[in-house]
């Protein structure tokens, strides 16, 4: 088939519609997306042209705008550009250059999507890009994930599609000079200083010299570890559902399965999922022999070792102190929702759920302050005449470390009514003359 049949037919396998969608090219000027766009053209397409000015290259960087407004005139399609920073960019995320430019693309991609509602960016990369991006995967080291190379579609708050990963570079070329194309160079491709330039200029071609059929031979790794990928994938859904228990927003994990398997493969594919590398799993596996609290963390997640548990959390954060006036009913916070009701004697009757505070209401003093625990607080627990520093009496209850760091307490005069969820204070309790009752009810988020 030639490659506007290929084109075509990408999109009948993955039923999507030639016509009725809205798209949006991603448009460089180069070949490749000038080729992009002419095959958008023929199959029908309703598509608006995305270009990026990175700003990197100087007067070629705005020629490439000029060509690429001028190229959307001969398409009669609108255009959308945007002009980018990329070396301040870069710098402030202490980052390398391409990686910059790649962050910002995506994240703009992502915006137009959410402003115009476009249902997917089209994306000109091709089966000699699949092949460089193989080989960086495999010499940066990879997992079997990366060793499948670019996939034909993916999400990045926007679904992001690549139909011609399957054409070679060569194929575009005659393509292009078939139908009479213009498209303009990046003279940056010539530099060898880029990873991708390295590996397409001169790491490939020697090889090939030893390997003639390098690069079809590469291509056909490809679609042999994709299919091994599927297997895999499916086994290792598996394993995580025999070794993994979702408890909320917890995954929990029993050591001793966990090492029944002994592998560090599987910790990683379990892991990663919450922003963890191939750097951390050696962390995890020594918390499968720490004393209990001991914890690993990122910038949105911990895996702490809790007794015989592992348990992955998400972090956090320092929480704010809600005052409480008395004519609220209501409140919502992150642990939750609370609801205040105040009951005569007669109409209240014992209700003993954790999720339930009955008090003594002529105790009470408003504003209450709803907050999180800290170090130095302490109550007199329900029953006991002596006062109990929380962080005991979280011991004595066996609570995990993301479980401490999710408790909040209610306080009245600065002194703890009721550790939600948990205990409320001895010296609030109803007692035979309480007249009135203030029943407190916390539900989830």
């Amino acid at each position: 088939m030639d490659i506007i049949q290929r084109f075509k037919k990408y999109f009948q396998q993955h039923h999507l519609s030639l016509s009725k969608e809205k798209w949006l090219a991603a448009v460089s000027g180069g070949i490749d997306s000038a080729v992009l766009c002419e095959l958008c053209k023929q199959a029908g397409f309703n598509f608006t042209m995305a270009h990026c000015n990175f700003g990197l290259r100087g007067e070629e960087s705005e020629r490439d705008e000029a060509f690429v407004r001028s190229l959307a005139k001969k398409y009669n399609v609108d255009v959308l550009v945007k002009k980018f920073d990329t070396s301040s960019y870069a710098g402030q995320r202490k980052i390398a250059i391409q990686e910059a430019a790649r962050e910002l693309r995506y994240q703009w991609f992502e915006q137009l999507n959410i402003e115009n509602d476009f249902t997917y960016t089209l994306l000109a990369h091709h089966a000699d890009d699949n092949i460089e991006t193989l080989l960086m995967n495999f010499f940066r080291g990879t997992g079997l994930q990366g060793l499948t190379g670019m996939p034909d579609w993916s999400f990045r708050g926007t679904y992001l599609l690549r139909p011609l990963l399957t054409v070679r570079r060569s194929e575009i070329e005659v393509f292009a000079k078939t139908h009479h194309l213009q498209w303009v160079e990046d003279s940056s491709n010539k530099s060898t200083k880029y990873t991708r330039n390295y590996f397409r200029h001169e790491l490939i071609p020697a090889i090939k010299k030893m390997f003639p059929h390098i690069e079809e031979n590469l291509l056909d790794n490809i679609e042999r570890f994709k299919k091994v990928n599927v297997l895999y994938q499916s086994s290792l859904q598996s394993i995580r559902e025999k070794v993994c228990e979702k408890h909320l927003e917890e995954v929990r994990i029993p050591i001793l399965k966990l090492l029944k398997y002994k592998d560090t493969s599987l910790i990683y594919e379990i892991i990663k999922d919450f922003g963890f590398g191939e750097k951390q799993v050696e962390e995890v596996f020594k918390l499968t022999t720490a004393e209990s609290g001991k914890f690993i963390e990122n910038e949105t997640y911990q895996i702490i070792r809790h007794r015989n548990w592992l348990i992955i959390a998400p972090k956090i954060l320092e929480a704010q102190t809600i005052a409480i006036e008395k004519k609220e009913t209501r409140v919502n916070f992150s642990g939750g929702h609370l609801e205040l009701n105040f009951l005569s004697k007669e109409k209240f009757s014992l209700n003993k759920s954790e999720k339930i505070a009955q008090l003594d209401a002529k105790h009470i003093q408003f504003p209450l302050l709803l907050r999180k625990w800290k170090q130095g607080d302490y109550f007199y627990p329900l029953g006991m005449p002596k006062k109990k520093k929380l962080s005991r009496f979280f011991i004595d209850q066996k609570l995990s470390k993301n479980q401490k760091e999710n408790i909040w307490v209610l306080e009245s005069n600065k002194k703890i009514i009721w550790v939600i969820g948990l205990r409320i204070d001895d010296r609030f309790k109803i007692i035979p003359s309480t007249k009135e009752v203030l029943q407190l009810t916390i539900s989830n988020p």
